[in-house]
């Protein structure tokens, strides 16, 4: 990518895709193109200070982009409806699968390369493990419609003879840092650890209901945003070969290690809490998610990720503790 070209991110207002365009902003990138919905007042903040060309509602980009034939030289497709407790289908449809076509159409017609948000939430229980192979896709059960529609859609990719010169579906893990203040429910466990310990001295944990698994010792994949959109870039800029890759560390940590890392950041002293999961979620809980990360390094990406706890300081002592945005 050249610093002249004209990039389009989708979702540019809401958590992943503000941290991409100050990410873009970083590496010299001003030719933005920012897709969303922008009326949510709340997530306003995360594009302060930003530097872009055009913000355009993501109902009217399609028009718009008619009006601007050939104007864009990349798509990254960050935007989705990501509530996974919306239990309408429907709306993860249009929002997550058919959008996601008109993209990729447009794609095809203007030979523009796009790198598209998916999810692990396709992966559902994980009964066929966390490999971003091509050949399980049409197996996973994801446990929620939002994990089906993600799913759905990379089915369909998969299925496609016309293609972008260059398509990547991103499998992102459990994503935590800066610009989710406006996420309410949905914002990563350390956002919510963050504020109840600053408020209540404590911090509360879903108790496990897998006897297989101690208190506390649910296991996830949780990757810093800074490397998520590192590797969103480098596929961009690299094309190695087309299809879905996993963006998680692919060294799982407990719960404990995730809030133990807060107490410290904060220097407060540890006071956890076990409440049962709430009857609503419970069946649909994953108890673990480990990234298989060999695709993605075997394409040639080599970064170091961030640790648990090096991600776990730099968010709460950079951007919680002054709330501040990236």
């Amino acid at each position: 990518m050249q610093t002249a070209d004209t990039i389009v991110v989708t979702g540019a207002a809401g958590f992943i895709g503000s941290y991409l365009v100050g990410y873009l902003n970083k590496l010299g990138f001003e030719q933005l193109i920012l897709v969303d919905d922008f009326s949510n007042e709340s997530k306003v903040n995360n594009l302060a200070d930003k530097k872009y060309l055009q913000k355009v509602h993501r109902d009217q980009f399609f028009d718009w982009y008619k009006s601007h034939p050939g104007s864009v030289q990349y798509i990254f497709h960050i935007g989705a409806r990501t509530d996974t407790t919306e239990m309408d289908y429907s709306v993860h449809k249009r929002l997550n699968v058919d959008y996601s076509k008109a993209v990729w159409d447009i794609c095809i017609e203007n030979k523009i390369p796009l790198v598209y948000a998916s999810s692990a939430a396709t992966y559902g229980n994980g009964e066929h493990g966390y490999k971003d192979d091509h050949n399980i896709v049409n197996k996973l059960e994801p446990l929620n419609p939002y994990g089906r529609s993600k799913n759905d859609f990379d089915i369909w990719a998969l299925e496609q003879k016309n293609m972008p010169p260059f398509w990547a579906g991103v499998k992102f893990f459990n994503v935590y840092g800066p610009n989710e203040y406006h996420k309410g429910r949905m914002a990563s466990v350390i956002f919510h650890a963050y504020n109840q310990i600053k408020k209540d001295g404590k911090v509360k944990l879903f108790r496990s209901h897998n006897p297989a698994y101690k208190d506390g010792e649910q296991i996830r994949d949780f990757i810093y945003v800074a490397d998520v959109v590192n590797i969103c870039v480098w596929l961009m800029e690299n094309k190695p070969a087309n299809g879905l890759y996993n963006a998680g560390t692919g060294k799982a940590r407990t719960f404990l290690d995730l809030v133990r890392a807060i107490f410290h950041t904060m220097h407060k002293k540890e006071n956890i809490e076990f409440i049962d999961t709430p009857a609503d979620i419970r069946d649909k809980y994953q108890y673990f998610t480990e990234a298989d990360m060999a695709k993605l390094h075997k394409a040639g990406y080599n970064a170091p990720f961030h640790t648990l706890e090096a991600g776990v300081t730099e968010y709460v002592s950079d951007y919680l503790n002054k709330n501040l945005y990236y």
